[in-house]
């Protein structure tokens, strides 16, 4: 228990010479996000996910099976928009190699805009999420920032922090368990469940009281200050820093 509080402190507050130096307490707060999201998105918008497309392509099949309260029209933009999100992330991440901290700012940035308009969108739209197209705008928009931030996570390459896939994080949690040795890695997999509980939670008690746009201000903050860190810690340390290099560099 005394290591895994250890590690868990490690991961929380990192030491500059760290592999990952700064990046997984800025990847646990994505994964706040991506539950925060997700909630918006199964609760608000149509039982559709953004973030978990697992779900989507079960849902899809479901839908086109004749399941009641599902849309394929909505799962297949979901789908869409999250793997135009991920191209685009593949892109940026195939560009800016150097510096683990400046792909992470530029990924959250980017996001910020995206969750932004997407809060714009459901406060000011006529009709509000309830209207088909806003609906439809507001998946679009969440699809591809989550695409984008999935696709970027994959790049930073910070194991048992991917920010929106837990499948294979329980799977290591319970497995791992089991071997010699095996608290490698614990207390990032619980802390990386806890947070996207935590996100899901915060989301699933604020739309019912304050509504959908309310409940992406929380989002929308959390990318701020990632963005915002991301800057920092790039502009205070070097290309050549232990963690500011791409794995396997």
């Amino acid at each position: 228990m005394r290591r895994l509080l250890t590690d868990a402190a490690r991961t929380l507050g990192p030491r500059a010479t760290d592999r990952h130096g700064p990046l997984p307490p800025l990847l646990l707060t994505l994964t706040v996000v991506t539950g925060l999201v997700d909630a918006v998105s199964y609760l608000g918008l149509g039982h559709v996910f953004v973030a978990n497309m697992t779900g989507n392509v079960v849902f899809l099949g479901f839908a086109l099976a004749g399941t009641p309260g599902l849309s394929a029209p909505a799962a297949l933009v979901s789908l869409g928009s999250f793997l135009t999100g991920a191209f685009a992330g593949g892109r940026v991440g195939a560009q800016r190699p150097a510096h683990r901290g400046r792909l992470l700012a530029v990924a959250a940035g980017t996001q910020t805009a995206l969750v932004a308009a997407a809060t714009a969108v459901s406060a000011l739209a006529p009709g509000g999420p309830a209207a088909t197209e806003v609906r439809y705008a507001l998946i679009v928009l969440l699809g591809l920032s989550m695409g984008l931030q999935n696709a970027v996570v994959r790049r930073l390459g910070v194991p048992d922090l991917t920010t929106t896939v837990l499948t294979l994080t329980l799977t290591g949690l319970a497995a791992d368990s089991a071997a010699p040795g095996g608290t490698d890695g614990t207390a990032r997999r619980v802390l990386s469940v806890l947070a996207m509980s935590l996100g899901a939670l915060t989301g699933a008690w604020l739309l019912p009281r304050h509504g959908l746009s309310a409940t992406l201000g929380p989002a929308l903050a959390l990318l701020a200050v990632t963005t915002v860190a991301a800057v920092a810690t790039h502009r205070l340390s070097s290309d050549d820093a232990v963690w500011a290099r791409p794995p396997g560099s």
